[in-house]
């Protein structure tokens, strides 16, 4: 049996951000080229409105291009946060697997130093909590707590899954 999960960033505020701060070089481009105004009363050169448009462009392009894949099977855990992290853990390096409220809202991504290790997601704040035999552990985010929960007790419960509120 296999469980998969594939989460995208909706938040609209998100989104509102990214395409107002985008607008502001286009409109100021547009002043300053085509209509030979300057843009604001200390005006950025054209070149630097040009690579603000640029930088804001590759920011919009990696929220519409990133994702958190999640993948359990036979092997063990896959996690794709795309373009940023790939990661395999099979199953004989896992201590305990957990599905967890971590705790915090907000700051979603790669965060570093929580209580679980590293923690990777894209909104919400459950996840299925790793830990490794090594000692160090991650969360991997989770929109499908429940799903997710249910599946490992099903098919993994030699792992002893069980679900914090």
């Amino acid at each position: 049996m296999v469980f998969e999960e594939v989460q995208r960033f909706r938040q609209w505020w998100v989104w509102v951000i990214l395409i107002g701060t985008t607008c502001i070089p286009i409109y100021g481009l547009y002043q300053q080229v085509y209509l030979n105004k300057p843009f604001g009363t200390s005006p950025n050169s054209d070149l630097g409105l040009l690579v603000f448009l640029l930088v804001m462009l590759f920011l919009n392009a990696l929220f519409v291009g990133s994702f958190l894949r999640t993948r359990i099977d036979e092997q063990g855990i896959h996690m794709d946060f795309i373009p940023f992290v790939r990661r395999h853990i099979s199953w004989d390096k896992i201590a305990h697997v957990e599905v967890v409220k971590y705790g915090f809202v907000g700051g979603w991504g790669i965060r570093l130093g929580s209580r679980y290790g590293t923690v990777y997601n894209v909104s919400g704040n459950r996840g299925l909590a790793i830990k490794l035999k090594s000692g160090s552990g991650l969360v991997i985010g989770t929109q499908g707590s429940d799903a997710l929960h249910a599946f490992l007790n099903q098919h993994y419960s030699h792992k002893q899954p069980h679900q914090t509120s």
